[in-house]
């Protein structure tokens, strides 16, 4: 496995925290200096200097110093159980506004540090997403995309996609493409027709060519936070319930194992196919809570994901539902199409 590297070898967390990470898997886990170079995304000779720069510090004595390593073990086990390049753990806030921003936060300087010049980026929608904005500072680019993966909502009140995608790529100073139709349409015959007469399946064969897909996933039922819970009615949240949904993943609705419910609304979404997004080169997994565990999963199982970007509610209840059975037994955790997912070229570890 091995992150993204950041522009300039910049590092999300600061550097602190870098350092603490760096000791915590030459320390703990016994990872040679090259081994850890390769999974930080980091020159051999950075990780010299952190282990070096730790001990001066008196940060590695008999242990580790605490606070920020119990997010790193987090994030290592997360990586190690599900196959990830990369995942970056936050501490929990509270409600789903909060986990929302301190998610976001994460994500938005993730992003400001790997996105580079040339490069398609697919992006969905959500509260976490429109979070990231607010640290999404990136350097101007050269040749980006962006491409939204939906159709938009009508509603001034919610999160709107295809405003997310158009400040992204202003912030980036990149060719837009949105997605000129609803979220939901009247029917199945309406969404093809939208899709062949009307040039959208233009944006379908853009993003058959993702170098990088942004997604956020909602949790469902009565009580849920996801946002297309306010484009359905009570009687289709119960019966999506009722078959077995789990997971709002660009709102398609998903079972535990990640496929996609038996319920019409999933005939009538606008979205670019999710079997068209997991074949993305990098696919980044970006919200938080306990109780979207399930629903990340889900999403994971059905698209893959590279990084996941999460909080430490979700990252702890993520593992509890991914424990072997017994200590004797495995369970095979290859993120769906996403196990064997190459980086973006030029910006791997290795």
């Amino acid at each position: 496995m091995a992150k993204l590297v950041r522009d300039g070898q910049k590092t999300l967390m600061d550097a602190q925290s870098l350092r603490l990470r760096a000791a915590w898997l030459y320390y703990t886990h016994g990872l040679t200096q090259k081994d850890i170079a390769d999974r930080l995304g980091l020159a051999r000779t950075t990780v010299v200097k952190l282990l070096d720069e730790a001990l001066k510090r008196a940060e590695v004595q008999i242990r580790i110093a605490e606070g920020v390593p119990e997010l790193i073990e987090l994030s290592l086990k997360l990586e190690d159980r599900l196959n990830l390049d990369e995942a970056i753990v936050v501490p929990g806030e509270g409600g789903a506004d909060e986990t929302a921003k301190a998610v976001g936060a994460a994500l938005g300087a993730f992003l400001s540090e790997t996105i580079s010049d040339g490069v398609c980026v697919g992006v969905g929608w959500g509260r976490t997403l429109t979070a990231s904005l607010a640290t999404f500072r990136p350097p101007r680019r050269d040749g980006v995309k962006v491409v939204s993966l939906l159709g938009g909502v009508v509603e001034v009140a919610l999160t709107n996609p295809l405003e997310f995608t158009w400040r992204l790529a202003n912030e980036l100073g990149a060719e837009c493409f949105l997605f000129p139709a609803p979220l939901l349409v009247d029917s199945a015959e309406t969404r093809d027709r939208l899709f062949v007469r009307c040039g959208l399946d233009r944006l379908e064969r853009i993003a058959a060519s993702l170098d990088l897909a942004v997604l956020s996933v909602g949790d469902i039922g009565m009580s849920a936070t996801s946002l297309s819970k306010g484009l359905i009615s009570r009687a289709q949240l119960q019966e999506l319930c009722d078959a077995g949904c789990v997971s709002d993943t660009l709102c398609n609705f998903l079972d535990a194992d990640g496929r996609n419910v038996a319920h019409p609304l999933n005939e009538r979404v606008m979205s670019i196919s999710l079997d068209t997004i997991a074949r993305a080169r990098h696919i980044v997994i970006a919200t938080g809570g306990a109780a979207r565990a399930q629903a990340i999963l889900a999403a994971w199982k059905r698209v893959g994901c590279n990084t996941l970007v999460t909080d430490e509610h979700a990252a702890r209840r993520i593992l509890e539902l991914t424990q072997p059975a017994s200590a004797g037994s495995s369970i095979d955790h290859t993120g769906g199409q996403g196990a064997d997912r190459r980086l973006i070229e030029g910006r791997g570890g290795k």
